[in-house]
């Protein structure tokens, strides 16, 4: 059965462009295309499309307003389709974290630059957003508990690092990650994420993080010296994520490498680095995502001594990545969303 979309774009050349791009599969079908929200809106009550392509930047518009109108009162899955400027990449996270699927990237440049360089990707996004349901997860994380964060206040002066939380995402993450760090205390273990995001966004994600949590959100730099309090995101430039370094410091390096599990940076070469140079120091968290990227790796950890949690199916907006790590054992503990965050502190001994 074909999945059908519904094009939501004020500029009638990127209508063309995106139909053309997706009308070419033989397993999609664009139903409709609209200029602004309110043909979108009549569109979606008559149509039901499978998936929106959603133009977020649209002059005359409130593109947010408008998703965010969608997921509260009829969630479907929605891609957005932004440019990669500033505004755009801000504009995008923002997006995903109200729930879109997804984000394509607009290259700069011309209309034969987007055709060329597409590679079949948007069509994929589309196919991966039609398999997402939805669910209802708490907008606002659950607090810190207060005594845990005494606790890391009293242990400040600690001089090595003897904890470290890994965290893997894919579909569905940026909502998750939006959820689930801001609960964490202002003086955190050192964390690292690997989360599938094009690398035109990944910074856009960091900042404003950093501004919703109470620990300093950054993308990862190569060679850096991990420290508490301190959050760091996978830039999504085409190479792993991995943790070294010595007895007392961890060191973040960011290395060539053959895809796995589908990606790079995968969740796989991280979680397997955390497990080597960890052990039983490392607490891994596997969130929603498409696929089965983290699993193994998940797996790694726990046979390692590592804690190990997988978000449950309820809350996942993909039980893909979750899934394959619990059919194989991976996970110690599979939890709702909510309740990650003060699992994994409390194994951090906070």
């Amino acid at each position: 059965m074909n999945t059908r979309v519904l094009i939501v774009d004020d500029s009638a050349t990127m209508r063309a462009i995106l139909t053309r791009l997706l009308g070419s599969e033989p397993d999609i079908e664009v139903i409709g295309a609209a200029k602004d929200a309110m043909e979108a809106r009549g569109l979606i009550r008559e149509l039901n499309p499978d998936v929106v392509t959603l133009d977020i930047e649209m002059p005359g518009m409130n593109g947010l307003d408008f998703l965010e109108k969608i997921m509260s009162l009829r969630p479907m899955p929605v891609v957005v389709v932004s440019g990669i400027t500033r505004k755009g990449a801000d504009t995008t996270i923002r997006a995903l974290e109200l729930g879109a699927v997804d984000c394509y990237a607009k290259p700069d440049g011309s209309v034969n630059a987007l055709m060329e360089s597409d590679g079949g990707a948007l069509a994929q996004m589309v196919r991966e957003a039609a398999r997402v349901r939805f669910v209802r997860v708490p907008s606002k994380p659950a607090p810190v508990n207060p005594v845990a964060q005494q606790t890391i206040v009293a242990s400040r002066s600690t001089p090595a690092i003897t904890k470290l939380i890994a965290i893997g995402a894919s579909t569905g993450g940026v909502e998750a990650l939006h959820n689930l760090l801001p609960a964490f205390p202002k003086s955190c273990p050192p964390t690292v994420i690997v989360q599938h995001i094009s690398a035109a966004f990944a910074p856009a994600m960091a900042e404003r993080l950093d501004r919703q949590c109470q620990a300093h959100v950054k993308l990862i730099e190569s060679g850096e010296v991990l420290k508490a309090g301190h959050i760091y995101i996978a830039p999504g430039n085409d190479k792993h994520a991995v943790i070294g370094g010595g007895t007392e410091t961890l060191i973040a390096k960011m290395i060539e490498g053959e895809k796995l599990s589908g990606h790079r940076p995968s969740i796989d070469a991280m979680f397997e680095s955390v497990a080597q140079r960890l052990g039983p120091a490392a607490i891994g968290i596997l969130l929603t995502g498409m696929g089965q990227d983290g699993a193994r790796g998940l797996l790694a950890m726990r046979r390692a001594g590592g804690r190990t949690i997988a978000q449950d199916e309820a809350t996942s907006t993909v039980y893909g990545m979750p899934r394959a790590a619990a059919d194989i054992g991976a996970a110690e503990n599979i939890l709702p969303l909510p309740r990650i965050a003060e699992r994994a502190l409390a194994a951090a001994g906070l």
